[in-house]
């Protein structure tokens, strides 16, 4: 019989883009798996898991206060509210083992499943884990993380599950193609800039600002900067200057790049080690620190390196970044260092494990058959 999946995995891309690259992974090992995430109303998981092809089943959200308010009060509820609907969500799908990666949905998830003695599996994306996978590791001996040392209860490293056009991607043998879909020249270095989906001011006025002479040497750059920049003005120079808005073809802007300078978010991290793109890493300067601790092991690796937010420039582009990107056979070893450090196969891996439990909970407690109308999810 096929295995009912149930993913906890909505709120933030973080959460969502790992949670959908394992329902990609268990479809396609086992394509007849019923696939069902959970969700809220207020989430990006709204868009993307629809546009996915999987079902989506929302519950109330429940997001903890961060210190001591009024608001706080009104939690133990509002997660019992939570639970209960999760509950009959999990219930409705037969589900056979449950799958959480954090956030908002992942406590509801694992408490409704603990309760229903389902077999929990806890993945941690980040250095520093969330409230939600604590939580979830108490409660299951089944815990994953995507960083190397991360502590949580229970955890063995396994990396961090990425889309699959991106895990398969062969950087070289593309690169001549991605570099004519950008309009880059072939034989030429080329620095790839990201700072993610919004873009990131201090990355684009770095590069901006080191832009003539980047080009002046023959440095191509391909630079996404975001939807509300798309104006900015390139000085002029003799090589390509590339300035995109938004890029939805992640996997040519890698195969077009050399070096990549971006932040240090955990998919990001995940996406170039596993295509072995070395990096300059610029971690958020606010927040927790865990962007810096996502980074560190590549940098320790030989893979990339760490500049902060304040101490980045265009002088610090040009003196410190510009030689890396010019010396060949660096930049060759360190892709090779990154590599080392990324796992292309966590998807699959993880998915594995999930179908395993899914398998063994139905030898335990076999369930009734679905009737020949329902549909499997991604159909």
């Amino acid at each position: 019989m096929a295995v009912s999946v149930v993913i906890a995995g909505g709120g933030t891309g973080g959460h969502i883009e790992p949670a959908l690259a394992l329902a990609d992974a268990v479809r396609l090992a086992e394509p007849e798996t019923l696939i069902t995430c959970l969700g809220t109303e207020r989430g990006l998981e709204t868009r993307l898991v629809p546009m996915r092809g999987y079902d989506l089943a929302l519950i109330p959200p429940v997001p903890l206060p961060r210190g001591l308010t009024p608001e706080l009060a009104s939690v133990p509820g509002r997660l019992r509210d939570a639970v209960r609907s999760t509950g009959k969500i999990l219930s409705r799908v037969h589900a056979d083992v449950l799958i959480g990666f954090g956030g908002y949905v992942a406590t509801p998830g694992y408490l409704a499943a603990r309760r229903a003695r389902l077999p929990i599996v806890v993945h941690e994306a980040n250095a520093r884990p969330g409230l939600a996978n604590r939580i979830g590791a108490v409660l299951t001996r089944y815990v994953y993380t995507g960083q190397p040392g991360t502590r949580l209860l229970h955890a063995a490293y396994l990396g961090i599950p990425i889309r699959r056009q991106i895990a398969g991607l062969d950087r070289l043998a593309l690169a001549d193609k991605a570099r004519a879909h950008f309009g880059l020249q072939p034989d030429l270095p080329v620095l790839l800039v990201t700072g993610g989906s919004q873009g990131a001011a201090s990355l684009n006025q770095a590069v901006l600002g080191a832009a003539a002479t980047l080009r002046a040497v023959g440095v191509q750059v391909l630079h996404v900067v975001g939807p509300k920049n798309a104006d900015v003005a390139v000085p002029p120079g003799p090589v390509p200057y590339v300035v995109l808005p938004y890029l939805d073809r992640m996997d040519l802007g890698y195969a077009a790049a050399d070096f990549a300078l971006c932040r240090a978010g955990a998919m990001t991290c995940a996406e170039l080690t596993a295509v072995g793109l070395p990096a300059a890493y610029v971690p958020l300067p606010h927040g927790n620190g865990e962007q810096r601790l996502n980074a560190e092991p590549i940098e320790e690796a030989g893979g990339g390196l760490i500049i902060d937010d304040a101490d980045l420039s265009a002088e610090w582009i040009t003196e410190a970044l510009l030689p890396i990107l010019l010396d060949g056979e660096l930049v060759a070893a360190m892709s090779q260092a990154a590599a080392a450090t990324g796992n292309r196969a966590a998807d699959t891996e993880l998915a594995a494990r999930v179908l395993d439990l899914g398998h063994e909970q139905q030898q335990l407690a076999p369930r009734p058959i679905r009737s020949a109308g329902r549909r499997r999810a991604g159909r």
